[in-house]
């Protein structure tokens, strides 16, 4: 699937099921809480804390594939195209970055 057809597939959800998009800001702090069930996962499985019960049965894709829905929503309702944008930023990191990572001694040292 590409990034046009998901947010194709999103609107059609929020059209079919969700009645309307919440406003920007109600999506905006909804992309933040889920952003922060990402961090949790990450933090029990990849870091020092341990999981709580309530944490156990949670998966991290199913965390980044939440991130991903409200990120399109907000890109639906302000008319962004993810894909072009992305693309645009693609190119824009690649030239920033051209020689950045490869010369730095924290990252060639593992």
């Amino acid at each position: 699937m590409t990034i046009t057809e998901a947010q194709a597939k999103v609107d059609k959800w929020i059209k079919e099921y969700g009645v309307r998009y919440f406003d920007e800001l109600t999506n905006m702090a909804i992309l933040t809480e889920e952003v922060g069930e990402v961090a949790r996962i990450i933090s029990r499985k990849y870091g020092e804390q341990s999981f709580k019960d309530s944490d156990k049965n949670k998966e991290l894709g199913d965390e980044l594939a939440d991130v991903l829905f409200v990120l399109i929503c907000l890109a639906n309702q302000t008319g962004v195209d993810l894909e072009e944008a992305f693309a645009q930023s693609l190119k824009r990191k690649a030239k920033r970055d051209e020689e950045r990572h490869k010369n730095n001694p924290k990252l060639s040292s593992q």
